[in-house]
């Protein structure tokens, strides 16, 4: 009898479990089993996995065959088991050293005549064998770019099973074509075993606001000073934000222009990123790391699987976990199903997913800035000074209400988008502030809040809870009247009151201000109602 054994890595969206990987062989009738929890795609990797061997030029072990994926009762599933299956089976028949293979975390699919392909996740499953201690890892050559963002590991990509088996017995490696098959490029693996063994870092990086095109720029929007205003402090604070106003006024085009107004994504909060678009299988070949905040926004029709995660058998990450760290965009807010809005709500405030199916759960981080755009009423001219709109009082009350009260509650900002008049589009010219202008007062103020707050887990005001802001940086007595008045009259709710001094510190923090004043508070109340304190009303929402 002869047992080796290596390392894969099981995952549930973005968090792993490091697998062991165990070959047996025993004299007997030749015959393979696969046990460990092992959904259908990963009971077929035993079909793949012997063409793979016996298509490398190795032999294949005539005798009875198991192999054990332990822990058995984590449920595994994917192709990217079959590098590590392989080589165990090797090792377990002595054609490669099992103590060579002891050590390595190993992942990727093999082709039929032994080309190693890639897979989805290959960042998380680094990210959980060098939490597990693991210091040298085995990917396909396409993926190497990406598993080397993690620090302290060592990365070796192949291209097919015929330079592994090489490299892990010490022989000469053989070159081997590259992934489009085009003649006389190098064939070599990216590294070596040993001493030195690594994979360079790349030399681009993939930027995630406009899919790696240029970011539009808010020099483009002509008037809408209350909505440039909201963007700028949504932007500083990470506070959500609501666009309420006719066709045409210009809602879609200033949220495009949010991304741009972020601080670019820090390495910690890069890689979280990267790692749920790997899981995703949305990394673009060449540009592994995601280095601006992400820009995502579905269609109103979307299903609550495909904004918050979900799906049949193993859930897939949403469009909420894709716009971690930047920005969620919805359009036509009021035209999408309830239940799927609403689900919106527990990870607005807790900034992950957790979604259950009988395969498992997954939580996946969704710590996301959130827009929201919607009509007045159906037809969209509700309000209008042309009187033109014709839905019954009836119906644009249902249409409102399609916007519940508890998300409402959680959006910062509420600002009503105005058409632009003739006067303001000629007169402006599209001159108004650039992205990379407002951008350094918004890096400006982050860097403010973030020294401010120090070592808390928090560093933008939009995360602060509400008590911490009350007790421990509460604003100047008195500054706080006009929004304690409001909440006396129930326009606001207690949470209400906590996002008003969020935002007022926003404001305060723009401004270049130590503390909150109660103009700065003013502010804040303006920008979630509208109604602009000692001027009249500077645009009540309908």
């Amino acid at each position: 009898m002869a047992v080796a054994r290596t390392c894969a890595v099981a995952l549930v969206g973005v968090e792993g479990v490091v697998v062991e990987v165990q070959a047996d062989l025993e004299p007997g009738v030749a015959a393979f089993s696969l046990v460990g929890l092992a959904d259908k795609s990963l009971s077929e990797s035993r079909d793949r996995v012997r063409a793979a061997v016996i298509n490398s030029g190795a032999e294949w072990p005539q005798k009875k065959l198991t192999v054990g994926l332990s822990p058995a009762a984590v449920p595994k599933c994917g192709s990217g088991f079959d590098l590590a299956v392989a080589c165990a089976v090797l090792a377990a028949a002595e054609r490669i050293d099992p103590r060579a293979i002891a050590d390595l975390m190993m992942v990727g699919e093999l082709a039929l005549d032994g080309r190693v392909r890639p897979v989805r996740g290959v960042l998380p499953a680094v990210l959980t064998a060098v939490d597990a201690g693991y210091r040298q890892v085995v990917v396909p050559e396409q993926a190497a770019a990406e598993a080397s963002l993690v620090p302290d590991v060592s990365v070796l990509g192949v291209r097919s099973l015929r330079q592994l088996i090489a490299l892990l017995a010490d022989e000469p490696v053989p070159e081997e074509p590259s992934a489009g098959g085009q003649p006389g490029e190098p064939g070599r693996p990216r590294a070596a075993l040993g001493p030195g063994w690594g994979y360079p870092q790349p030399a681009g990086l993939y930027c995630a606001a406009g899919g790696g095109q240029a970011v539009p720029d808010l020099a483009d929007v002509s008037g809408q000073r209350l909505a440039r205003r909201a963007l700028e402090v949504a932007a500083a604070g990470r506070h959500h934000l609501l666009f309420k106003g006719p066709p045409g006024a210009g809602k879609t085009m200033l949220a495009e222009r949010l991304p741009g107004l972020l601080p670019p994504l820090t390495h910690q909060e890069s890689l979280e990123v990267t790692a749920v678009h790997s899981m995703s299988g949305s990394l673009p070949a060449g540009r592994p790391l995601i280095d601006r905040p992400p820009y995502c926004a579905p269609h109103h029709s979307a299903s609550m699987a495909s904004l918050v995660g979900g799906g049949t058998g193993v859930p897939r990450p949403g469009a909420m976990s894709l716009a971690h760290h930047g920005v969620l965009f919805i359009d036509e807010a009021a035209e999408m199903n309830n239940q799927v809005l609403d689900a919106l709500r527990q990870p607005l405030e807790s900034g992950h997913v957790v979604v259950a199916r009988a395969a498992g759960a997954m939580r996946m981080p969704a710590r996301v800035l959130l827009v929201l755009a919607a009509n007045p009423c159906p037809c969209g001219r509700h309000g209008s000074p042309a009187g033109e709109c014709e839905c019954l009082p009836a119906t644009v009350r249902r249409y409102r209400a399609r916007l519940s009260g508890p998300l409402l509650d959680r959006i910062d900002l509420r600002v009503l988008v105005e058409p632009v008049s003739r006067a303001e589009l000629v007169a402006s010219g599209g001159g108004g502030e650039s992205t990379a202008v407002v951008a350094e007062r918004v890096l400006a103020a982050r860097e403010r809040a973030a020294a401010r707050y120090g070592g808390a887990p928090w560093s933008a005001n939009g995360e602060v809870p509400g008590h911490e802001l009350r007790s421990r940086w509460a604003p100047p007595p008195g500054a706080l009247d006009r929004a304690e008045q409001d909440m006396d009259r129930g326009l606001l709710t207690a949470r209400g009151l906590d996002r008003v001094l969020r935002v007022a510190w926003t404001v305060a923090d723009l401004a270049g201000h130590d503390r909150p004043t109660a103009e700065d508070v003013d502010a804040a109340l303006e920008l979630r109602t509208g109604v602009r304190r000692g001027a009249g009303v500077a645009g009540s929402l309908p």
